[in-house]
């Protein structure tokens, strides 16, 4: 019988998920894509039946009312709902899934809309809630977390019998030409990056100032970036399922005048997520600079460069130490010309129409609620190397790094 897909969600990931359903119909079948502002899913569908030759439906959703949610999933009676929305709606949408027995996948975990913390907690708790729908849910299938957390567990599987140390290392060098903007939504990379950092070591988490711990790494294609540690919400689920980890840490580059605009805003206030009074209306600083920053989604047609991420794992095989860096290199331009998106929205989309289709194959299944490396991850990464995001693995000795400072 033929599947149906619901993606809500029509920002730049939206658009790559809808366009990669679309190259990949046999699975996806009909696909709707929904999202509070209909204009955007039609501009997205008009320009995937000029590309692909695909016909896409689309209607409005209002993803923050389960009640709103439930009305168009039962109106659209997907085989699953891909989140591509805003991290703030996960747990609204997780519950209409479960309301309307429908599995789930997302990219990132939830984060309040107050808070600046996102964590897996609140997701994980709606475990037992998922198996009595007996359905499925699928956090973080993006690229990190997500595609960073298959290569963990293929690092696992085919490289080492314990792993000791894991840096996830995320380098974007993609040039947009702006002074100052965010490769996706303003709002949500900005609150991760000015966040506190943390580190898990020897079963404990270790909390630094930003942008505190620096360090200079070699990314094959691109070359040597400084590179900032970070919290990243796949370590918390990574402690959980990889044997004999003793450490974990996320790096992500960025480039001076990032750092210095980012700083100037933070002194001045703009990166507040609490109200302040205006002229007498209410605003959020950093939700007015968002609306001042360019809109991620015009990025791809002008955005050059490369990213480059992956993981540089350290541990035992056989018991002889070894290190093993895996990676994937995508090109902003190549992935523009394919789906009308810049790298980061490419590579953020592509991972979630992967798992969404061994879902819907029944190569990734189960009952409940799920991280990536909790499966087989040879299947994902046999799509990877199909779908546009080849990726690469680098065997050194015990000893070497990639850290040139």
């Amino acid at each position: 019988m033929k599947k149906k897909t619901l993606i809500i969600g029509a920002g730049g990931v939206g658009n790559v998920v809808a366009f990669k359903c679309a190259m990949n119909v046999e699975t996806f079948g009909d696909i709707t894509l929904a999202s509070r502002t209909v204009s955007k899913c039609d501009a997205i569908a008009k320009n995937i039946k000029e590309k692909v030759g695909v016909t896409l439906a689309t209607m409005s959703v209002d993803a923050d009312s389960v009640t709103k949610l439930v009305e168009v999933i039962t109106q659209v009676n997907p085989d699953i709902v891909i989140n591509v929305a805003l991290p703030y709606q996960d747990l609204t949408i997780m519950d209409a899934c479960t309301k309307c027995g429908v599995d789930y996948l997302d990219t990132a975990n939830y984060e309040h809309p107050d808070t600046a913390k996102f964590e897996y907690k609140e997701q994980w708790a709606r475990d037992a809630q998922f198996k009595e729908a007996n359905i499925m849910g699928l956090l973080g299938s993006g690229f990190d977390p997500g595609v960073t957390n298959v290569f963990c567990a293929y690092a696992q599987k085919h490289y080492f019998d314990e792993i000791h140390t894991i840096d996830i290392l995320d380098c974007n060098a993609g040039d947009h030409g702006y002074p100052f903007a965010t490769n996706f939504n303003p709002e949500i990379n900005l609150r991760e990056v000015s966040a506190k950092g943390r580190y898990w070591e020897n079963g404990s988490w270790i909390e630094t100032e930003p942008m505190a711990i620096k360090q200079v790494w070699d990314y094959p294609e691109v070359g040597a970036k400084d590179s900032y540690l970070l919290y990243h919400e796949e370590m918390e689920s990574l402690v959980k399922h990889i044997k004999g980890l003793k450490r974990i840490r996320f790096f992500m580059t960025f480039g001076e005048s990032y750092l210095t605009h980012m700083k100037c805003l933070e002194n001045v206030g703009m990166l507040g997520i609490k109200e302040v009074e205006h002229k007498g209306m209410k605003i959020v600083p950093m939700e007015f600079l968002a609306t001042l920053l360019p809109d991620p989604a015009s990025l791809g047609p002008r955005t050059k460069g490369k990213t480059n991420i992956g993981i540089f794992a350290k541990g035992m095989k056989d018991g002889v130490e070894k290190t093993v860096y895996i990676y994937q290199v995508s090109d902003h331009e190549k992935c523009y010309q394919e789906v009308m998106s810049q790298g980061v929205s490419y590579t953020t989309g592509v991972p979630a129409m992967i798992g969404a289709k061994l879902m819907l194959e029944g190569k990734w299944q189960g009952k409940g609620v799920f991280n990536m490396e909790e499966f087989d991850p040879d299947p994902f990464m046999d799509e990877l190397m199909v779908q546009g995001l080849p990726w690469k693995v680098m065997e050194l000795g015990a000893d070497e790094s990639r850290r040139v400072d």
